[in-house]
């Protein structure tokens, strides 16, 4: 017989652009709100950290890690087709990223776990740093009008006082799929998603700033069904959530991996997403 027998173990290996309408059906069909372009940045990002378990050539699992220089690296969009569950293939992609980020002197690692996810991750040395919430709203209730703050050019010394490292090139990819607002108190991008159009990250000083960049940006895109990624200790942000209309819908935990890595919360009102930090 020549007939050959499939690797139930599967293949490993780098995606690349080719893979992304196999990815994107992954995340699809768990429900999540990444487009193309999103896979697309991740692999442009870090080409050889987008890691994937290939069945008969085609994407099975995945995971991600973005690296922010030598300090912190971000692990995100783990995850398995339904069928193939239960056979250990995110651990497997997991514990390869975390490997190498050891091997290249990555002192943090961080991820944003759903519940279903944090036992693995326990497993694997992780711990919990904080919760991360989702906010959703179908009608953003916006203010009159605020002026405008004074303009100015987007300083990465902010974001990584507010982040707790650079990630200029992060900042840079996003600004070209869509120009942030920035003023002298702070920036807010956002970009398309395949269910809502995502808001983040946000660095503002004051809620204040916050309210007049998200506002602008909101009126700016013209859509009216929008996520927002905040951290529930910034308790401004929250209520600023809640006065635009938005309600939480998800609660994952922020956890961390080796030292610590921690910026300034409290400057923080919009996260980047869940696989971007």
């Amino acid at each position: 017989m020549n007939s050959k027998v499939p690797n139930e173990e599967g293949e490993v290996r780098n995606l690349v652009e080719s893979d992304i309408p196999d990815a994107l059906c992954l995340s699809t069909a768990a429900g999540w709100n990444q487009t193309a372009d999103d896979w697309a940045m991740l692999v442009s990002l870090s080409p050889r950290c987008c890691r994937a378990v290939f069945l008969e050539r085609r994407v099975v699992a995945t995971a991600t890690l973005i690296c922010y220089g030598t300090r912190l690296g971000w692990v995100g969009m783990v995850l398995t087709r339904r069928e193939y569950q239960g056979r250990g293939f995110a651990r497997r992609l997991v514990t390869e990223l975390v490997a190498c980020a050891d091997a290249n002197g990555i002192e943090s690692l961080k991820l944003d776990a759903t519940e279903q996810g944090q036992p693995l991750y326990t497993k694997l040395g992780f711990r919990v740093e904080q919760p991360v919430e989702r906010w959703e709203t179908t009608a953003p209730i916006l203010a009159p009008r605020a002026p405008a703050g004074p303009g100015g050019e987007l300083c990465e010394w902010t974001d990584a006082e507010a982040f707790g490292v650079v990630r200029g090139e992060l900042l840079q990819r996003l600004g070209m799929r869509s120009a942030p607002e920035i003023d002298s108190d702070g920036f807010v991008y956002s970009r398309p998603g395949r269910q809502a159009s995502m808001l983040g990250p946000c660095v503002a000083s004051s809620r204040g700033a916050a309210e007049r960049l998200i506002t602008q940006r909101i009126r700016s895109a013209g859509e009216d069904h929008w996520y927002w990624d905040l951290l529930p200790k910034n308790h401004q942000a929250v209520e600023l959530a809640r006065s635009l209309g938005f309600s939480p819908s998800r609660r994952l935990a922020r956890m961390v991996r080796g030292k610590e890595c921690r910026g300034n919360a409290q400057l923080v009102y919009a996260t980047a997403g869940f696989e971007l930090g």
